[in-house]
């Protein structure tokens, strides 16, 4: 099979940072599904992986790629939700290899069935990012336990990111929180507003006094996706007393003793967690994806896809992360397809 991949880590401008490569396919077992993928999409974190992780023990290469759309080609004996020919969408797990082929092998538990209205790139687009999004907001910052008293707002900061993109949608959709969301341009403010944020604000500037401007509470929920380091005393000034923080970048540091007067909590989310400690919960994922395909279907979340790249190659993965790179992406970019189809 086809795949792209990596010998060693390192900046994307080296002639060998992703490469077009021939593997052997692999086969089924257990839980696993092998899914004939059709699209895949892009996120920091192939970024972060392709610049400081060598391949795994063993291993000549690595495959990057963690959201995608596909076919379920074959599955494990022990599988249970999906049968061949099923439409899936996952984020599959950090620890295995990753879209960025043919073919994947992906647990059954954190897969979902694609939204019928969705194509393979529209797909593909959602399941890295809803399950950030989903997680953060009710497994996290547990918003649901708030809502609908005062202050029942959330400020999302970095709203026309992927997640940011899909935070906005599920909030609307499954809460009655006020949301806010912050963009620094006109069209990324256009953006966020048409996801559903009820106001946006510029996060290049002091972000309080924006909030108060708007004559709202100061938010229960305060979720960062983006440049913490940079927002932290912002945030510590606008978040209500017994406010809940959540982030999901990766500052250098991070000092959260000035949350200590307000009595704020902090909460990190990582997404592939629950799949790389196979904790107790970890079929959770492919559930929140089962209801975030439903949203979708229902026409209460809508794809973030907003750039389309053909075929999944390495010279086009090198073209995405230059741009995810440039952190000035709005959405999500999609390869889709194999230059054989």
């Amino acid at each position: 099979m086809r795949a792209i991949a990596y010998h060693d880590p390192g900046s994307i401008d080296r002639s060998d940072a992703l490469l077009d490569v021939d593997l052997t396919l692999p086969a089924a077992t257990g839980r696993d599904l092998l899914v004939a993928v059709q699209a895949v999409s892009v996120n920091p974190v192939d970024t972060k992986v392709r610049a400081g992780a060598p391949p795994f023990d063993g291993r000549a290469e690595r495959i990057l790629g963690w959201d995608a759309a596909g076919i379920v080609e074959a599955v494990g004996p022990d599988v249970t939700r999906f049968k061949a020919g099923d439409r899936v969408f996952y984020a599959g797990n950090i620890a295995r290899d990753g879209s960025n082929a043919q073919y994947q092998l992906v647990d059954e538990r954190i897969v979902g069935h694609a939204p019928s209205t969705l194509s393979a790139a529209q797909a593909a687009a959602l399941p890295l990012t809803a399950i950030t999004a989903w997680e953060t907001l009710f497994d996290r910052l547990r918003v649901q336990d708030k809502a609908g008293t005062e202050p029942a707002a959330i400020l999302i900061i970095g709203g026309a990111g992927g997640v940011g993109s899909v935070a906005i949608q599920i909030a609307r959709a499954r809460t009655d929180l006020t949301i806010i969301a912050t963009a620094s341009r006109p069209e990324t403010q256009d953006w966020v507003r048409s996801l559903g944020a009820h106001h946006v604000i510029d996060h290049s500037q002091p972000m309080a006094a924006q909030i108060a401007a708007l004559g709202l509470d100061a938010p229960a929920f305060v979720f960062s996706t983006t440049h913490t380091d940079r927002h932290l005393a912002d945030i510590v000034d606008l978040i209500a007393p017994q406010g809940r923080f959540a982030l999901i970048d990766d500052p250098a540091s991070l000092d959260i003793i000035a949350f200590k007067r307000k009595a704020v909590s902090v909460h990190w989310e990582l997404m592939f967690t629950r799949s790389l400690f196979d904790t107790a919960d970890v079929a959770e994922q492919g559930q929140l994806l089962e209801a975030v395909s439903a949203l979708v279907d229902q026409g209460a979340i809508r794809t973030t896809l907003t750039q389309t790249m053909s075929p999944i190659n390495a010279a086009n993965l090198i073209a995405a992360h230059r741009q995810i790179e440039s952190a000035t992406t709005r959405g999500k970019i999609v390869l889709e397809g194999w230059d054989h189809d």
